[in-house]
Order: C-alpha cells, then structure tokens, then sequence
C-alpha cells in the first residue's frame, strides 16, 4: 500500500510539474523590463520570452512580436528553447509510461516486476526532465542578475526576473520530486518481490504419508541419491519383508492344527 501511494503522489506531481513546465515554456515573462534610475517611464514595460517578445502600454494595448529569425538568436537562447522542449516531451512520456506501470492501473497485468520496473524507468525519465529544465531557467536569472548589476549597462537596458523563472523553477523541482518518489516506490516493490521469491525457494515440501498429519515444510532437507540410494534402500528391507511372511504362514498353520 505504501508503494502505491508514493506512486500516486510521484504521477501527480509529474504531472503537475509537466503543466508548470509547458507554462514557464510559452510565456513571454522571463524578463521584464526594470523601472529604475532618476528617469522612470512606466508607460510601457518589456517583456521578453523564449519565443517571443511583448511591450505593454499604460492604455492597456499589449502587443507580441516572434522572433524572426531561429539561427539569429544568441546561443543561450537557442539552448533554452531546446532544452526546455526535450523536458516538456520526456514529462510527456514520462506521464505515459508511469501510467502503464502503476499498480492502481490494470495495464501489463499479471506481471508486477515488469510494472515496477517501468514505474521507475518513468521515474528516472520526471528526474530528468526536471533537470533538463532547471538549466535554462538558472542560466537566464544568473544573466538577468550579472546584467542587472553591472554599471556600464544603460538603465533603460536593464531587466528583472519575470514570473515565468519562478514557474520554471518550481515546475523542476516538482517533477524531480514526482521522479524520486516514483523511484523510491520501484525499489520498495523489488524488494518486497526478491523476498517473497526467496522465503517460497528455501522451503520443501515433505509428505511423511498417510496417518502423520499431512505434509509439513521443512528446510534444508537431505535428499536421497537419484541413482543408487532407492535400490540399496529396498536390498535391505527384502531380508525384513521375507520374515514377516515365513511369521504370518506359521501362525496360519498352527490355527489350522487347532
């Protein structure tokens, strides 16, 4: 029960983490422009994403504008982009594979070490896309802080760190969590498998025959030589059988007498 739970825990929050992780991907709120210095224009803010970059106006126009050209973009931003992509599409995959080896799932039924298996390797797929997006979103706000602070930089230049870092940041942490769990909850189960497997292996079954109380298990059992030890064993019984028979005729012949 406790390993059903963790995995039920860990799906929803890959889960989770996948949806966070999409948001923090489209949006354009990684950077937003700062308002600062002795000239503060708050009639329009910038704000800048991985796809796309947004000016909104004081009079309530918001406008976005992609951009143009993929191969023009500096290469942090190009690497964000893919990075972030490969982490929404293992999350995906993740999400599928983690329904299939789930126990509260009747998929692959019948065989519960292939089902922890494939839990786990979907945990190990959330641990990764969490990583996988964590980079891009600690690269960006080391950039936006070291800009923030040099002094060479014109105000006007100058952004802060947008809501959608945040999501981002959260949105990895969650999945790696979802991932841990789901890997925690494989283990649990192969343990309680290899358990059972060697407590049903170290125990044989003995019958001592009819009258004696049926069979009882037992362990460590010396077993007879396939070969030779049955016809030994029945050379010596043979001389105790034929004197149990000249006993039985003797005593039929001295009833007959009488």
């Amino acid at each position: 029960m406790a390993s059903a739970a963790l995995e039920l825990m860990g799906f929803f929050l890959g889960l989770l983490g996948l949806l966070g992780t999409t948001v923090a991907t489209v949006l354009p709120y990684w950077q937003i422009s700062a308002h600062i210095g002795s000239n503060i224009v708050t009639a329009v803010a910038n704000m800048r994403g991985l796809w796309m970059e947004c000016v909104f106006q004081s009079t309530g126009a918001f406008q976005c504008e992609t951009y143009n050209s993929m191969l023009a973009l500096p290469p942090n931003l190009q690497a964000s982009r893919a990075l972030m992509v490969i982490s929404v599409v293992l999350s995906i995959l993740a999400i599928a594979m983690a329904a299939l080896g789930m126990q509260c799932t009747l998929c692959l039924e019948g065989s519960g070490a292939v089902k922890s298996r494939v839990a786990g390797a979907s945990g190990g797929m959330f641990l990764s896309a969490g990583f996988l997006s964590l980079i891009p979103v600690a690269w960006t706000t080391h950039e936006v802080v070291q800009t923030f602070y040099q002094p060479n930089v014109p105000t006007s230049m100058k952004f802060e760190l947008g809501e959608s870092l945040y999501v981002g940041l959260a949105s990895s942490l969650i999945s790696m969590l979802g991932g841990a769990m789901l890997c925690v909850s494989c283990c649990e189960e192969q343990g309680r498998g290899g358990g059972r497997e060697a407590a049903r292996g170290g125990r044989v079954p003995v019958s001592w025959g009819p009258g004696t109380g049926g069979t009882d298990d037992l362990t460590d059992l010396p077993q007879p030589h396939p070969a030779g030890g049955g016809r030994e064993q029945a050379e010596n019984h043979q001389p105790q059988l034929a004197g149990q028979r000249s006993g039985r005729a003797g005593r039929q012949e001295a009833r007959r007498r009488i």
